[in-house]
C-alpha cells in the first residue's frame, strides 16, 4: 500500500467529505436541499438551480455502466503494467454519472448497460479510490 506509485487526487475544501467517505469505504455524493438534485462531481453550487445548500449523502453505491473505453496504451506512464485496462462512465442509481475505472471484469466481458457495484481500493494509510466492479 505505502509502494504506490500512480498519481493521487488532491482533495480541496470541497471535495474532502468525497475522499472521507470513500476511506470509510461509503460513496458518498452532493445533494440539493434546495431542488433535490443529486450531484456529483463536488462542487460549491447546485448544477440545477445554483444553491450554495449542498450536503453530502450516502448512497447505494449501485450504477450501469453508461460508458466505456479500454486502453491499450496507458494513459499516464505509472499505468504501464495495467494495460489493458477499463475507463468507464457509471450512472449512478441516484442520477449523476461518475468517471471511474471498472475492475475484478474482463476487458473483453464489459458491456453498455451491466450493472455495477461501488469498489473501494486502499492506495496509501490516507487514499482510498472509488472504482467499480460488475455487480452480480
Amino acid at each position: 500500500m505505502s509502494d504506490y506509485t500512480k498519481p493521487l487526487p488532491y482533495p480541496n475544501e470541497v471535495s474532502q467529505p468525497f475522499w472521507d467517505a470513500a476511506k470509510r469505504h461509503e460513496l458518498q455524493i452532493q445533494h440539493c436541499n434546495s431542488c433535490g438534485t443529486h450531484i456529483f462531481y463536488p462542487r460549491e453550487a447546485c448544477s440545477q438551480c445554483l444553491s450554495p445548500d449542498l450536503i453530502w449523502i450516502p448512497v447505494s453505491g449501485k450504477g450501469t455502466l453508461y460508458s466505456y473505453t479500454i486502453a491499450q496504451a496507458p494513459t499516464h506512464p505509472a499505468f504501464a503494467e495495467d494495460v489493458p485496462y477499463v475507463i468507464a462512465i457509471v450512472e449512478l442509481e441516484e442520477g449523476p454519472r461518475i468517471t471511474t475505472n471498472l475492475v475484478g471484469c474482463s476487458p473483453d466481458h464489459v458491456t453498455i448497460g451491466m450493472p455495477v457495484m461501488a469498489s473501494f481500493e486502499e492506495v496509501t494509510p490516507e487514499v482510498t479510490l472509488v472504482k467499480f466492479r460488475p455487480d452480480q
